[in-house]
């Protein structure tokens, strides 16, 4: 197996509640991530999926140390990234870089293409003399598919699949093993998509890259994940390979998630059973306690409102020889039949 170049264990992120305004008391706290645990293999891409709010983004913060880790340790290369600061922070972020959701915001309207892309080397000088630094970001637009020549314009000038393009050309801009993907193509039409997808699969291969991919399009996640987490209230409920997750899905929430993708062969949909969830995700500052899960599951029963399942093989899939056997938090993990989320 491929060296694990990024580790994450027991990594949580609280945001404080408060009341008052002079004197602050604390009165509780939003949850957002609670207890993620993964690893991401050298030259392999891990996809995360989840509803709105459950986490995946502040995960993407907390890799970047956009924000402080309230506890965990992510080590990169054996190397717990959550203690440094200053120049060996600064020297680890060389290696870990992001694609953001919204490929206009995330770009300066007042910067040229070549400004923005050329950033990078200006806070890692090191990265490229300055006399070479044109030359490298036309090179950079040319591998993104990108006219080099359009060094000079400004964000406004391209449609929304260029901007991210250029997105994507900053992030490679120092050579990093890591990019981690925030929802990079949810804001682009369903052909731009596809392009984006692609481009990034070709770079990953081109520049050994390995790619965490956010996203809650589970057929994008699909076709660029060799790995998959599913998330939900703040912690990753299943893991396993494509085929596992889903072809082979055994945690109750990622059946409902792939029943409700849409399925655009008519005599599919027709014998397909649809999982509709009771009741509202709850509240981050006001987690169940046991499984997180249990106020919308089906299959809970009194042992899941006392005991936390463990994101492990469960025991009763242990000994089943095949893709089934993965890991699940839940303590009554079973296969179900789902229609899959595309091919």
């Amino acid at each position: 197996m491929a060296e694990a170049v990024l580790q994450v264990r027991g990594l949580v992120k609280h945001f404080p509640l408060t009341r008052g305004i002079v004197f602050k008391k604390q009165i509780g706290a939003v949850r957002a991530v609670d207890g993620v645990d993964f690893d991401l293999f050298q030259g392999e891409t891990l996809g995360i999926v989840g509803e709105s709010g459950c986490g995946k983004s502040t995960v993407a913060k907390l890799l970047m140390r956009l924000e402080e880790p309230t506890a965990g340790r992510i080590l990169f290369k054996g190397e717990d990234i959550t203690r440094l600061s200053g120049k060996a922070l600064k020297a680890v972020r060389r290696n870990i870089q992001m694609v953001f959701q919204d490929p206009y915001t995330s770009l300066n309207p007042r910067m040229t293409v070549g400004d923005i892309i050329g950033e990078p080397f200006e806070i890692h000088p090191e990265a490229a003399p300055k006399g070479d630094r044109r030359r490298k970001v036309q090179d950079l637009l040319d591998v993104v598919g990108l006219n080099p020549e359009y060094i000079n314009r400004y964000p406004h000038q391209f449609s929304g699949g260029q901007r991210q393009r250029i997105g994507i050309a900053r992030g490679l801009a120092l050579n990093p093993e890591i990019i981690i993907c925030d929802e990079p193509v949810s804001a682009l039409d369903v052909s731009v998509q596809a392009q984006v997808i692609n481009l990034m699969t070709r770079l990953q291969k081109e520049f050994d890259l390995s790619y965490i991919f956010i996203a809650h399009d589970l057929s994008i996640v699909r076709h660029i994940s060799d790995r998959v987490g599913v998330m939900y209230l703040g912690r990753i409920v299943e893991l396993g390979n494509e085929e596992q997750i889903y072809e082979h899905p055994t945690h109750p929430y990622t059946q409902a998630l792939l029943s409700a993708v849409p399925v655009p062969d008519p005599e599919s949909r027709e014998h397909r059973e649809r999982i509709i969830l009771a009741g509202d995700v709850p509240s981050p500052a006001n987690i169940p306690s046991g499984c997180r899960f249990r106020t919308r599951c089906w299959k809970a029963q009194e042992r899941c409102a006392v005991e936390v399942p463990p994101l492990a093989v469960p025991p009763a899939l242990r000994e089943v020889a095949g893709p089934a056997a993965h890991e699940s938090a839940c303590h009554f993990a079973a296969e179900r039949d789902c229609a899959p989320a595309g091919g």
